[in-house]
């Protein structure tokens, strides 16, 4: 059996599955006969409910869905009071003062005075920061504060409503960085009790609690019936009585139980149905349209291509991307809105506006200082460094995971299309980034998507004193660090633009070539109402009801 009918084979298979399932579905629907939501986790068995580890994108959303944060971002990125109503910055830059609410109260646990949950202050903020860069819990999420804060009592709590956090040097992205899943409450006497298996025993003073998790099959959470939160009517919140999470990791069997209506909402879709259920223009074909909904939106995940750019080491002799033309030449080589069209169905913005994505704030929507195809300017620029139509220069090798080797193909395709030799070689995700973590790698296939919402965390990529991760092109430039400087003191007014001239400037050196912007694709069923997620793929159900 040749490939061409292997892939027919399998597409053929695929078609008369789904229409199996979708003429199952049409006869009879599964109902909620209570209001429960349904999902699944694909990446399969989920480690921890600990938020000191909330590392991944799963575990984070149960993290939200168990814990609070002081502030958290809407749909549109903006920054929101959470268990903090309200918070500034001193005139140095270096204290942040943070105003707590007095009616929050954590879940009920045994441990507490007649197993119920006492009121949240703000020495539980300080315990759970301490924790966080505690050597002993050893959390992945400790670069939060380290470097950043004093080294002696960084975190104060001046009363049980008030907190402050004294910072070793000013960082005006903190109140945005505070919203990560990893900076959620926990209480000091729940956490100590169970040690290391706080990560089975969570509690927190989120909208739900625990109540059942067979590790790997299923897990189950009920409404917190002390929530704090209340709705714009009053009502208090969140509206579903309980989750069921499932923990399948093959994403085509995810996407038949959604189908199947088993699954309420499903987050991206395997590539076997990619072409049966979404247009070239990643719409969802209309025979679908009345048996669930696609909802798309930006999501902050600059997919790129990078270069190591410091001379001085050894691997790179002798390379051809050492030369800053060379590196341009590559990145007006490649024609990304064919990327988005025919390897992502649609899905995705090409990335011609430098590194910061489309979504967050200091985006260059004119795409003023990006690269656009023009194999005329690469050509122009490959003679100006000294390789006429590629003449003399030696091949180039880029490292790629498997599951992104055919964009990397095609950019290969059409580099050489003005004269460069591009060497694809395919290597295990985890390898690749010890090599780029260990400035190995002289050209590398890899992603950054954003820690929280703000163009710092793109910027220090580029930032000379850090490390890989982040800075794994090892870029060095004294007016990009002076820059980064200046914005950690700007207002916001001014620092977006600060942050333009930040990316304009490391784009002029194109120590990486950004390929696409991604998106968020999300398929949530129709009788689901109320279902929010914002631009950091972070999901929010705490309004969500199943009608």
């Amino acid at each position: 059996m040749n490939a061409t009918w292997k892939i027919y084979s399998i597409r053929l298979c695929t078609s008369l599955l789904l229409s199996v399932v979708l003429f199952s579905c049409g006869k009879k629907e599964k109902t909620n006969t209570n209001n429960v939501f349904y999902l699944n986790l694909s990446s399969g068995n989920l480690e921890s409910l600990d938020p000191a580890f909330s590392k991944e994108l799963y575990p984070m959303w149960t993290t939200k869905m168990l814990y609070n944060t002081l502030v958290e971002t809407d749909e549109h990125l903006h920054l929101q009071a959470s268990i903090a109503t309200r918070w500034e910055m001193d005139a140095t830059g270096f204290i942040y003062t943070f105003h707590l609410r007095n009616d929050v109260f954590f879940q009920n646990n045994e441990v507490f005075t007649d197993g119920k949950g006492r009121r949240m202050t703000a020495m539980d903020v300080v315990y759970s920061f301490d924790r966080l860069m505690d050597p002993k819990v050893a959390s992945p999420g400790g670069w939060i504060f380290n470097g950043r804060v004093r080294e002696k009592n960084p975190f104060v709590a001046v009363n049980d409503s008030t907190l402050e956090i004294h910072l070793s040097q000013p960082f005006r992205p903190l109140p945005e960085m505070l919203s990560m899943p990893y900076c959620s409450i926990v209480p000091k006497e729940v956490a100590e009790k169970w040690g290391k298996d706080f990560r089975s025993h969570p509690c927190g003073t989120g909208p739900f609690q625990i109540k059942y998790w067979d590790e790997g099959n299923v897990l189950v959470l009920h409404k917190n019936a002390n929530y704090w939160e209340r709705d714009t009517a009053g009502r208090q919140l969140p509206y579903l009585d309980a989750v069921q999470v499932s923990f399948v990791d093959n994403k085509a069997t995810e996407f038949l139980m959604f189908l199947q209506g088993k699954l309420d909402f499903v987050n991206g879709i395997d590539g076997s149905f990619k072409d049966l259920i979404l247009s070239k223009k990643g719409e969802l074909k209309a025979n679908y349209r009345a048996k669930f909904q696609l909802q798309k939106g930006t999501y902050l995940n600059t997919e790129y291509l990078g270069f190591l750019t410091d001379t001085s080491n050894p691997v790179m002799h002798g390379q051809a991307t050492n030369n800053r033309l060379v590196r341009q030449a590559i990145n007006y080589a490649i024609d990304r809105k064919k990327i988005v069209t025919y390897f992502r169905n649609g899905l995705g913005i090409p990335a011609e506006s430098g590194f910061i994505p489309a979504g967050m704030p200091g985006f260059d929507s004119s795409g003023s200082y990006g690269y656009h195809y023009n194999p005329k300017k690469s050509l122009e620029l490959l003679a100006k460094a000294g390789f006429p139509g590629g003449k003399g220069l030696p091949p180039v090798k880029v490292l790629t995971p498997d599951n992104y080797v055919d964009i990397v193909n095609f950019v290969a395709s059409q580099v050489q299309d003005v004269g460069i030799q591009l060497q694809v070689e395919t290597m295990q995700p985890n390898i690749l980034r010890q090599q780029m973590s260990r400035s190995q790698s002289v050209f590398f296939r890899a992603m950054w998507i954003a820690d929280y919402p703000d163009a710092e965390t793109y910027l220090a990529f580029f930032n000379s004193r850090f490390p890989a991760p982040p800075n794994y092109t090892r870029f060095h430039n004294i007016a990009f660090d002076k820059m980064y400087d200046e914005s950690m003191l700007a207002p916001d007014s001014s620092r977006w633009k600060i942050y333009r001239s930040m990316d304009s400037l490391a784009m002029s050196y194109a120590p990486v070539v950004p390929l696409f912007y991604d998106e968020i694709l999300h398929f949530v069923q129709n009788r689901v109402k109320g279902f929010g997620s914002n631009a950091m793929n972070l999901i929010d159900i705490k309004r969500v009801q199943v009608k």
